[in-house]
């Protein structure tokens, strides 16, 4: 690694890491939680454990995983990795709040606990370095927030989890909005202020993929009304992580209009229509890189490292071939003008989303 943006960087005090994470949902396979989709397709086990081995011959450190992903599944897997490699040279992030098993909330202290607990059983851990919650419902009122908050004092005060984190949109909009359950419950600028004097996190997480407008902080509240993740991270002395940079693998290219995706995908979310957008997007990407899936997931990749250059960014895995080629894409530079006609490609394909996600929504 040379390119400055692929430097080192830092998850908790005191400790660097490579800057391309390992993303574990898709080693998870299908699943539902509440009715919606929150796996991915059938991985062989055996592959999936490969794949997660070569990610840590090849430099990975930090692996993040959730307990909805293959409702354990994924856990377990990553599991298998992590008995044949020294503890110390990993960092395990593990997301909660989604799952809530048979409990009132999910952030209840004993939804926490249990869900930790089965997680350290899962992984054959006896620590978590990450432990982040999902969302910013606390139940009505903030019903469960001081159990919560207490709850989790008492997991880093016990040695079981090292630092906490939380997920967040990539923009905090002023002013709260009318919670939307399907939004992840996100809050406004001043609620999430309200939950890091509350929870202290260390920790910020967020999705952000090529298609995103730059959030660059200031031109995120001139535009937005609101702060990015970014700047609110660096107020807080908060680290960050990036999720889904390649949009569910939609990034590569590897999908048709036709692609069918099996029910407990999460790619079951996109529609016939938005497939075509995006296949059609990218062939300015294919005619300048080539139409090899990982030709374009390098550029993806490079994107993201570069654009958030401060962020560990987790790309997914789910066999050694992808993260041989995912890995050592990272040698091989972006140069500024391919930089900049992907960052053209990439506006004009988000721009053909809002345009086509505007007419569906004006559709009575």
């Amino acid at each position: 690694m040379t390119a400055s943006y692929l430097s080192p960087r830092r998850l908790i005090a005191g400790r660097d890491e490579h800057p391309l994470g390992v993303g574990c949902r898709p080693i998870g396979g299908p699943a539902t939680n509440e009715g919606r989709p929150v796996g991915w397709a059938h991985v062989a086990d055996s592959s999936a454990v490969d794949a997660l081995l070569r990610a840590h011959a090849l430099g990975a450190t930090v692996y993040d995983t959730s307990d909805v992903y293959g409702l354990g599944h994924s856990q377990r897997l990553l599991g298998r990795m992590l008995a044949q490699v020294p503890r110390t040279s990993v960092r395990i992030t593990c997301t909660v709040g989604t799952y809530k098993g048979t409990g009132q909330h999910a952030y209840s202290s004993l939804n926490l606990f249990r869900q930790v607990e089965q997680t350290q059983e899962n992984l054959g851990v006896k620590h978590l370095d990450v432990l982040v919650l999902a969302h910013a419902d606390f139940g009505p009122g903030d019903r469960y927030l001081d159990e919560a908050r207490d709850t989790l004092q008492a997991l880093r005060d016990s040695g079981d989890v090292a630092a906490i984190g939380m997920r967040v949109p990539g923009i905090l909009p002023a002013s709260p909005a009318a919670a939307d359950p399907s939004t992840g419950h996100w809050g406004s600028q001043p609620r999430y202020d309200f939950l890091f004097e509350q929870l202290n996190p260390q920790v910020l997480s967020t999705a952000v993929n090529p298609l995103e407008p730059q959030t660059d902080h200031a031109a995120a509240a001139e535009a937005h009304s609101g702060e990015s993740v970014f700047s609110f991270a660096r107020r807080h002395g908060a680290a960050t992580m990036i999720h889904e940079p390649l949009l569910h693998g939609l990034l590569t290219g590897k999908y048709s209009p036709d692609a069918a995706f099996s029910p407990g995908d999460i790619r079951t979310r996109y529609t016939p229509a938005d497939l075509e957008i995006i296949d059609r997007g990218l062939e300015a990407l294919r005619s300048r890189f080539g139409r090899d899936p990982q030709a374009l997931a390098r550029i993806a990749l490079h994107y993201c490292l570069r654009r958030c250059p401060d962020s560990i960014v987790l790309a997914g895995a789910s066999s050694p071939e992808q993260v041989n080629k995912n890995f050592e894409g990272l040698n091989a530079e972006v140069s500024d003008d391919d930089y900049a006609l992907a960052e053209r490609a990439y506006s004009t394909l988000h721009a053909e989303l809002a345009q086509h996600a505007a007419s569906a929504k004006a559709v009575p």
